[in-house]
């Protein structure tokens, strides 16, 4: 069925498309203050420009999602393509707050259809083992890409070569034709199973309590690991570290653990997985408020091993666990993490406000302002890991008893759908 399609092009392809997310997550998130400080944007305006990105995502993803069978995952990818270039040519020439929204929001659907297309593709065009190492290989490219672009900014940046941030913005652009060049005119794959599992029958499983557990959560691991990540330069960039390198070393630690992760979710289960991601970020996130120096990267150390596995274990306890559920139900499970991250955005950017009033009131000015209302802020965000100990807690005990019943009930189910 699928012999005229050239799966290693369509691969790269999948690849630089996703090296375009990471980098206008990276790069955005090292032009923060120089955005805030060029355009008079206070930290509240910078919160919600960054929750367009964490919204338009979402927003495309569980659409995408929902009509990939029915338009086909080239038409999904011409619209990523449109969109990341409006996006990235608008950003490069706004020339103010409303502009910046914008951009980002068409970056973000961008972004999206990325994930809504891809994810599928792969799954279409390999099978077996094959298709898991494919699959694991794509997603490393999202922590890989951050750890590039991140360094990217760095050298391009204040600190070396004090470049404007448009040319910052100008660099998200080559991965962006690369991608649209691998995917001109090829065969795409067509669907290995059309359709196992009916709409019916996924919404029914999206509204058992354990889904709804897991939707909770999912809003709480996504914003434990975007919200520290996002605005690590702002907040951290007085602490006398290099934001943009703890950024580089929490995604780099995440791409390695990522690609050899799968025994220790074999060794662990995934509800152990969780839990221990939950205790490192707790740690992780309070040494960041904590801490000056080159003890932030320990602090990144422990932030990463927290943070690493919860994204692909959310997603792969549903497939397994809650396999009624279908794409749809892995697609909603990122969605509400994307969408999770974008309310808080600006709520993350009002706290720093107020701690800079709370803190210039008591006296303090200059970088020891900066540093005090950063780490005051991070405080707050530890109320998230912690959240999520207790959760993941519970979770461990009640997967612990139903375990066994657990698969005996899924193993009939699971089988069609693999």
């Amino acid at each position: 069925m699928n012999q005229a399609v050239n799966q290693s092009r369509l691969f790269y392809a999948s690849c630089f498309a996703l090296i375009t997310t990471a980098f206008s997550f990276s790069i955005r998130a090292g032009i923060l203050a120089q955005l805030g400080t060029e355009l008079s944007l206070s930290a509240e305006q910078l919160g919600f420009i960054n929750s367009m990105w964490f919204l338009g995502f979402p927003i495309s993803m569980i659409i995408g999602g929902l009509v990939y069978y029915t338009v086909g995952p080239k038409t999904i990818m011409q619209i990523a393509f449109v969109c990341h270039l409006l996006g990235i040519l608008l950003t490069i020439y706004a020339q103010g707050y409303t502009t910046l929204l914008i951009s980002t929001f068409l970056i973000g659907i961008g972004n999206g259809c990325t994930e809504a297309a891809c994810n599928p593709m792969i799954a279409d065009m390999y099978s077996g083992v094959t298709m898991n190492k494919m699959l694991n290989r794509f997603h490393m490219w999202f922590p890989g890409g951050i750890v590039v672009g991140s360094l990217i900014s760095l050298f391009m940046g204040p600190e070396n070569l004090n470049l404007p941030w448009q040319a910052q913005i100008w660099v998200i652009m080559i991965p962006t034709l690369i991608y649209a060049f691998l995917f001109f005119g090829q065969t795409f794959p067509t669907a290995k199973v059309a359709g196992s599992t009916s709409l019916a029958s996924n919404f029914q499983a999206m509204l058992t309590p354990l889904y709804i557990f897991m939707f909770c959560c999912m809003a709480l691991t996504a914003i434990s690991e975007f919200g520290p990540q996002q605005w690590v330069g702002l907040i951290m960039s007085k602490s006398g570290a290099s934001p943009l390198l703890i950024l580089a070393l929490v995604t780099g630690l995440m791409a390695v653990g990522r690609y050899f992760g799968g025994p220790i979710i074999h060794q662990l289960d995934q509800t152990g997985v969780l839990l221990g991601g939950a205790v490192f970020a707790a740690i992780g996130v309070y040494l960041f408020s904590s801490v000056t120096g080159p003890m932030a990267y320990v602090a990144a150390v422990f932030f990463a091993i927290g943070v690493c596995y919860f994204w692909p274990t959310m997603i792969g306890f549903v497939a397994e666990r809650i396999p009624a559920s279908g794409a749809l139900g892995m697609s909603v499970m990122g969605g509400v993490g994307m969408f999770s991250t974008s309310i808080f955005q600006p709520i993350i950017g009002g706290w720093i406000d107020t701690e800079r009033a709370a803190k210039s009131a008591a006296g303090l000015t200059g970088d020891a302002l900066e540093l005090a209302a950063g780490q005051a802020t991070l405080a707050k965000m530890t109320t998230f890991p912690i959240i999520l100990i207790v959760a993941f807690t519970a979770l461990w005990f009640f997967m612990r008893n139903r375990k066994v019943t657990h698969v005996d009930e899924s193993t009939v189910a699971q089988q069609p759908q693999l």
